[in-house]
């Protein structure tokens, strides 16, 4: 059995506006972290790193992937130009403020 991918959020506190580092962990193993700010069911990313021995595995589309399964809308905020086409490979779509958003089809 292998391991599946995991964000563990415990200090979170549901609707702080604050920005708050995120582990991004392969059953024990940590393989990122990401900066977010959750609002209820809204989420503002400002990074995703994972890190240099674990690139190139898809972690870092996993994770949004994972925040999409709870998430009705999500901003990945300040896009460098570098990562535009991450975003919307991920389907996010450019607010053209150097932003870029993702709703979610349920509601």
């Amino acid at each position: 059995m292998t391991d599946s991918l995991s964000i563990k959020t415990e200090n979170v506190k549901e609707g702080d506006s604050s920005y708050c580092w995120v582990n991004i962990e392969l059953g024990s193993t940590r393989v990122g972290k990401a900066r977010i700010k959750r609002i209820y069911r809204k989420i503002i990313i400002q990074n995703i790193n994972i890190f240099p021995e674990f690139e190139r595995r898809g972690f870092a589309a996993q994770t949004v992937g994972l925040f999409k399964e709870t998430a009705r809308e999500i901003i990945a905020d300040r896009v460098r130009d570098t990562a535009i086409g991450f975003w919307e490979k991920m389907g996010f779509e450019d607010k053209g403020d150097g932003n870029y958003v993702w709703f979610s089809k349920r509601g």
